[in-house]
C-alpha cells in the first residue's frame, strides 16, 4: 500500500523559539545579546550586497559575487562590540535616569544621540577597518569622508527608533530591537563605507 507524505506543520514551533529565547535570554544574556547582534548584523550585510546586486543588474552591469567575509566581519563586530557593549549602556541608562527623573526621557535619549551614536560609528569605522587589514591612512580618509554624512544619517534614521526602544521597549528587549532595525541601518553602512 502506498504511502503519501504530509508535511509536519507545528503551529507551536515560533512559540517554542520564543520561550527558548526568552530562556536563553534569561540566563546567559550577555552571550544570547552578542550572538543575535551577529547573526542579525551579517543578515544586514547580506541584505546590502544582495541589494547591491540587483541594483547593478537593473543598470545592465553584472552583479558581483557575494562576498563571504563581509558577513563575518559584521558578525564579529556584533558578537564583540554591539552585543555586549549595548546590553551594559541600556542597562546604565535606567541607573542614570530612571523613569522617576524628570525629563528622563529627554536626557536618554539627548545621552544616545549625542554621545553614544557618534561613539559606536567610530568604533564601527575602527573595527571595520582593522578587520579588513586596512591602514590608519585608509581610516583616516574614510573617517574625513564618510563619517559625517553617515552620523547625519544616523541622527535621521534611528532617532524616533531609539526613543521608542530606550523609553518603552524594556530593557532586556532592547538590543534585540535595536539589531531589528540595524538589519537595515547595517546594510546602509556597508554601501556608505564603499
Amino acid at each position: 500500500m502506498p504511502t503519501q507524505s504530509v508535511p509536519i506543520r507545528d503551529p507551536a514551533f515560533p512559540s517554542r523559539l520564543l520561550l527558548q529565547y526568552l530562556h536563553l535570554l534569561k540566563k546567559y544574556p550577555i552571550i544570547t545579546k552578542s550572538v543575535t547582534s551577529a547573526v542579525l548584523s551579517a543578515l544586514g550585510n547580506l541584505l546590502s550586497q544582495a541589494l547591491e546586486s540587483k541594483k547593478k543588474q537593473k543598470e545592465g552591469q553584472s552583479g558581483k559575487e557575494v562576498d563571504l567575509y563581509g558577513p563575518v566581519r559584521f558578525a564579529v563586530y556584533g558578537l564583540v562590540i554591539t552585543g555586549p557593549l549595548s546590553h551594559y549602556f541600556y542597562q546604565l541608562l535606567e541607573l542614570l535616569f530612571p523613569a522617576s527623573v524628570p525629563f528622563s526621557m529627554l536626557k536618554r535619549l539627548l545621552l544616545e544621540r549625542l554621545v553614544i551614536a557618534p561613539a559606536f560609528l567610530l568604533l564601527f569605522f575602527v573595527m571595520m577597518n582593522t578587520l579588513e587589514g586596512k591602514t590608519n591612512a585608509d581610516l583616516q580618509n574614510k573617517l574625513k569622508a564618510r563619517f559625517w554624512p553617515a552620523l547625519q544619517m544616523n541622527w535621521k534614521v534611528w532617532t524616533p527608533f531609539q526613543f521608542i526602544n530606550i523609553n518603552y521597549v524594556p530593557v532586556q528587549f532592547r538590543v534585540l530591537f535595536a539589531n531589528l532595525i540595524a538589519l537595515f541601518w547595517n546594510a546602509y553602512l556597508t554601501s556608505v563605507r564603499k
